[in-house]
Protein backbone atom coordinates (compact mmCIF):
# COMPACT_ATOMS: atom_id res chain seq x y z
CA UNK A 1 0.00 0.00 0.00
CA UNK A 2 1.82 3.74 -1.16
CA UNK A 3 1.63 6.65 1.21
CA UNK A 4 -0.68 9.00 -0.25
CA UNK A 5 1.16 12.65 -1.25
CA UNK A 6 0.27 15.09 1.33
CA UNK A 7 1.44 19.00 1.53
CA UNK A 8 0.53 20.99 4.25
CA UNK A 9 -0.88 24.47 4.52
CA UNK A 10 -0.25 27.65 6.90
CA UNK A 11 -1.42 30.87 6.40
CA UNK A 12 -1.04 33.98 8.91
CA UNK A 13 -4.33 35.74 8.29
CA UNK A 14 -5.67 32.83 10.47
CA UNK A 15 -4.26 32.12 13.81
CA UNK A 16 -1.28 29.54 14.37
CA UNK A 17 -1.85 26.27 15.59
CA UNK A 18 -1.97 25.79 19.40
CA UNK A 19 0.26 22.39 19.41
CA UNK A 20 2.19 20.20 17.31
CA UNK A 21 -0.27 20.30 13.97
CA UNK A 22 -0.98 21.50 10.46
CA UNK A 23 -3.69 24.05 10.10
CA UNK A 24 -4.40 21.91 7.10
CA UNK A 25 -3.11 18.91 5.23
CA UNK A 26 -3.71 18.25 1.61
CA UNK A 27 -4.39 14.55 0.39
CA UNK A 28 -5.33 14.14 -3.15
CA UNK A 29 -8.42 16.51 -4.38
CA UNK A 30 -9.06 17.08 -0.13
CA UNK A 31 -7.86 19.84 2.17
CA UNK A 32 -7.86 18.35 5.91
CA UNK A 33 -8.87 21.00 8.57
CA UNK A 34 -7.76 20.89 11.85
CA UNK A 35 -9.90 22.80 14.66
CA UNK A 36 -10.50 26.43 14.27
CA UNK A 37 -11.16 28.10 17.54
CA UNK A 38 -12.12 31.93 18.08
CA UNK A 39 -9.18 33.14 18.56
CA UNK A 40 -7.30 36.94 17.17
CA UNK A 41 -5.37 36.14 14.70
CA UNK A 42 -3.80 39.54 15.45
CA UNK A 43 -3.38 39.28 19.49
CA UNK A 44 -3.47 34.86 19.29
CA UNK A 45 -5.95 35.49 22.16
CA UNK A 46 -9.53 34.16 22.31
CA UNK A 47 -12.38 37.09 20.69
CA UNK A 48 -14.54 38.46 23.95
CA UNK A 49 -18.12 38.01 23.62
CA UNK A 50 -19.11 34.29 24.56
CA UNK A 51 -20.03 31.73 22.77
CA UNK A 52 -21.39 34.15 19.89
CA UNK A 53 -18.36 36.04 18.76
CA UNK A 54 -15.87 32.80 19.26
CA UNK A 55 -18.30 31.27 16.58
CA UNK A 56 -18.18 34.13 14.31
CA UNK A 57 -13.66 34.25 14.65
CA UNK A 58 -13.67 30.83 14.01
CA UNK A 59 -15.20 30.03 11.25
CA UNK A 60 -13.33 33.37 9.46
CA UNK A 61 -10.26 31.85 10.86
CA UNK A 62 -11.56 28.55 8.69
CA UNK A 63 -12.06 30.14 5.91
CA UNK A 64 -9.00 31.76 5.93
CA UNK A 65 -7.40 28.85 6.13
CA UNK A 66 -9.30 27.23 3.14
CA UNK A 67 -8.49 29.78 0.95
CA UNK A 68 -4.84 29.40 1.52
CA UNK A 69 -5.15 25.89 1.26
CA UNK A 70 -7.04 26.49 -2.54
CA UNK A 71 -10.34 26.03 -1.34
CA UNK A 72 -13.21 28.14 -0.26
CA UNK A 73 -16.58 27.66 1.66
CA UNK A 74 -18.73 26.34 -1.07
CA UNK A 75 -16.26 23.82 -1.47
CA UNK A 76 -16.78 22.11 2.03
CA UNK A 77 -17.79 18.46 2.11
CA UNK A 78 -18.21 17.91 5.96
CA UNK A 79 -17.82 19.55 9.18
CA UNK A 80 -17.48 18.52 12.96
CA UNK A 81 -19.10 21.24 15.63
CA UNK A 82 -17.49 20.87 18.73
CA UNK A 83 -19.51 22.74 21.57
CA UNK A 84 -18.63 23.34 25.38
CA UNK A 85 -22.45 23.02 26.03
CA UNK A 86 -25.30 21.93 23.58
CA UNK A 87 -27.36 24.94 24.81
CA UNK A 88 -25.63 27.00 22.53
CA UNK A 89 -26.53 24.88 19.88
CA UNK A 90 -29.27 27.20 18.81
CA UNK A 91 -27.22 30.25 18.86
CA UNK A 92 -24.16 28.25 17.46
CA UNK A 93 -26.48 27.13 14.61
CA UNK A 94 -27.57 30.50 13.31
CA UNK A 95 -24.37 31.87 12.58
CA UNK A 96 -23.33 28.71 11.00
CA UNK A 97 -26.33 28.96 8.59
CA UNK A 98 -25.41 32.89 7.80
CA UNK A 99 -21.81 31.91 7.40
CA UNK A 100 -22.32 28.93 5.18
CA UNK A 101 -25.52 30.63 3.18
CA UNK A 102 -27.41 28.34 0.76
CA UNK A 103 -24.72 25.59 0.94
CA UNK A 104 -25.21 22.74 3.54
CA UNK A 105 -22.02 20.54 4.07
CA UNK A 106 -22.53 17.58 5.79
CA UNK A 107 -22.33 17.80 9.77
CA UNK A 108 -21.78 16.55 13.08
CA UNK A 109 -21.98 18.66 16.20
CA UNK A 110 -20.94 17.33 19.42
CA UNK A 111 -21.03 18.39 22.98
CA UNK A 112 -17.34 18.16 24.31
CA UNK A 113 -15.96 17.98 27.96
CA UNK A 114 -13.74 20.98 27.38
CA UNK A 115 -11.84 22.31 24.31
CA UNK A 116 -8.26 23.92 23.99
CA UNK A 117 -7.68 27.35 25.78
CA UNK A 118 -11.42 26.67 27.16
CA UNK A 119 -12.86 27.95 24.25
CA UNK A 120 -16.91 27.37 23.68
CA UNK A 121 -16.53 26.62 19.62
CA UNK A 122 -14.38 25.12 17.45
CA UNK A 123 -14.65 23.65 13.97
CA UNK A 124 -13.24 21.08 11.63
CA UNK A 125 -13.86 20.38 7.84
CA UNK A 126 -12.73 18.79 5.04
CA UNK A 127 -13.00 20.75 1.46
CA UNK A 128 -12.61 19.56 -1.67
CA UNK A 129 -10.34 21.34 -4.02
CA UNK A 130 -11.33 20.55 -7.43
Amino acid sequence: MSTPSTHASLTPVATTTVGPYNQAIKVGDLLFLSGSLGLDPSTGKMVDGGVQTQTEQALKNMEAVLIAGGSELGKVVKTTVFLASMDDFVVVNGIYSAFFGNHKPARSAVQVARLPLNALFEIECIASLT
